[in-house]
């Protein structure tokens, strides 16, 4: 069976800054901010969170199906699908727009600046979601506004149980945009800040949030997770990583080891053992789209 991914098929401009951002950016200065890195690395890899979610839910053997859109510059990305033996039937080329880009720079511990230009993205919700027979579920991830709220809608009319999770987009929604995603998903995974925004606009609890949804899942990065079933919080501990090489795409390894484990009617705790497991093989890989899952 396939799953549906909403989101974003982009360009990743990855570079390393040797250094630490806090030791440059001057807190008494923020309101004149003018800094600049030297970067000594530098590479381009393909990305977006449609693109990540379904090379690690691929891996894991699913067929994930992206729906995204791609810029008159995306052939090479279309290839890259192909090559992966990723199917290309929801993606779509938009002319006149470049392919979304993401330009992010990560100093010694980690930390991560970025910049994004959505592109083509903000033409993802051109594309429809319909009932299919070979559909088992979906996922909503950080896509262009209009796309998310209409394909949120899309899956509900279509019965497609889906997770809603809102990544660096959740800002973008009022608090009863939210809570509309909160009725119509079947499962919501955040970060934790995201997750503290997600209860400060809607005014609800982690708990209130797991009993309108069938689980909600707070990441917690090397502290492992949250799983919240039926107002019950359930500790998913962490997976200690061989090393740490590159923080880039990690979270979408798990998004995809979770609908992996979804497909296949796992406990969303379970499921969530699954995506710490995959996140720390990713977190001792370069680039998004560059481990393999040999060993799990």
């Amino acid at each position: 069976m396939a799953a549906i991914i909403c989101g974003s098929l982009a360009f990743d401009t990855i570079m390393t800054f040797e250094g630490r951002f806090a030791d440059q950016i001057l807190a008494e200065q923020l309101h004149i901010l003018n800094v600049s890195f030297l970067v000594p690395s530098l590479r381009r890899d393909f990305g977006g969170c449609a693109g990540n979610i379904a090379y690690s839910l691929k891996l894991l053997g699913g067929t994930p199906l992206p729906m995204a859109t791609l810029g008159t510059d995306g052939d090479t990305y279309m290839a890259r699908l192909r090559e992966l033996g990723i199917s290309g039937e929801f993606v779509r080329q938009v002319e006149g727009t470049y392919t979304a880009q993401a330009m992010i720079m990560t100093d010694r511990d980690n930390n991560q600046i970025t910049a994004f230009h959505p592109g083509a993205m903000m033409q993802a919700h051109v594309t429809r979601i319909d009932k299919r027979a070979d559909v088992k579920l979906g996922i909503i991830s950080p896509d262009g506004r209009d796309a998310m709220l209409q394909h949120a809608a899309q899956f509900q009319a279509a019965d497609i149980p889906f997770v809603f999770d809102p990544g660096q987009g959740l800002p973008m929604f009022d608090g009863k945009e939210l809570a509309g995603f909160i009725g119509q998903a079947s499962w919501v995974t955040v970060n934790d800040y995201e997750g503290k925004m997600l209860c400060d606009r809607t005014g609800l609890s982690n708990a209130e949030i797991s009993r309108r949804t069938q689980g909600l899942v707070v990441t917690l990065g090397a502290q492992g997770c949250e799983v919240w079933v039926g107002g019950e919080k359930t500790v998913v501990a962490p997976v200690r990583p061989r090393e740490v090489v590159d923080p880039t795409g990690c979270g979408d390894a798990w998004r995809g080891a979770l609908l992996h484990g979804l497909e296949q009617g796992w406990p969303l705790a379970r499921c969530a053992e699954l995506g710490n497991k995959v996140g720390a093989i990713k977190v001792a890989s370069r680039g998004p789209q560059n481990y393999t899952l040999e060993g799990l």
